[in-house]
């Protein structure tokens, strides 16, 4: 099997480890190259009290936990829930990206993501990287519906990092305190629809094979 490179693609910190972060254990331990670039630390969404840049940091426990080397990590300065504004920069830094890692396979927030920020993103990341496999993970409460045709298998040790990547984010844990069982009731309704004990789904948006 020919080794892959990579970029996954975030909003903002952790989007990528509630996307696929599953898969991201997978393909590593494949022995493909994972890249992670989040375009946001949503500084002005950190809870009252905290480090404004406690996002900055807490990304850091969870990619290791994943098994992404901090060399792979790129953090962005782009404001929350501001991405529209900022749409050509945005596109301007995934360029750069792309010329910088050279991915084969980019992985970004679906089509049908009705968050502001993750539709840019999603939308740039098809101008930016036409040329390479791109696919849509899916984040449940963003979407209306979804077009999942994508189905990878994952491990209950992959299942287990995800979790434990997510609880890295302690300053967000009031978002979501439900969210092991999140995540693992997910991965059962997935791998069922396609035969498998656990799975995380996706959009196919471009497929390119060499």
């Amino acid at each position: 099997m020919r080794k892959k490179v990579y970029l996954v693609l975030g909003p903002h910190t952790d989007d990528g480890e509630w996307g696929c972060g599953a898969s991201i254990v997978k393909w590593i331990k494949e022995g493909h190259t994972v890249h992670y670039a989040a375009f946001s630390a949503a500084e002005e969404s950190v809870p009252d009290g905290l480090p404004p840049d406690i996002l900055r940091k807490e990304i850091v426990d969870a990619i290791a936990v994943l098994g992404i080397s901090i060399e792979n990590l790129k953090v962005f300065t782009f404001r929350v829930r501001h991405f529209p504004r900022d749409r050509q920069e945005i596109l301007e830094a995934m360029v750069g990206l792309r010329k910088q890692i050279k991915p084969d396979v980019v992985v970004v927030p679906s089509s049908f993501d009705t968050h502001q920020d993750h539709e840019v993103i999603s939308q740039e990341a098809f101008r930016a990287f036409k040329r390479c496999t791109i696919l849509g993970y899916e984040i449940p409460w963003n979407n209306r519906r979804i077009d999942l045709t994508f189905f990878n298998g994952v491990d209950r040790i992959c299942l287990d990092a995800k979790v434990a990547s997510i609880a890295a984010y302690k300053s967000q844990a009031f978002r979501a305190p439900n969210f092991p069982d999140l995540i693992n009731s997910l991965a059962i309704q997935r791998g069922s629809q396609a035969g498998l004990d656990f799975a995380e789904a996706f959009e196919v948006i471009r497929w390119v094979e060499s």
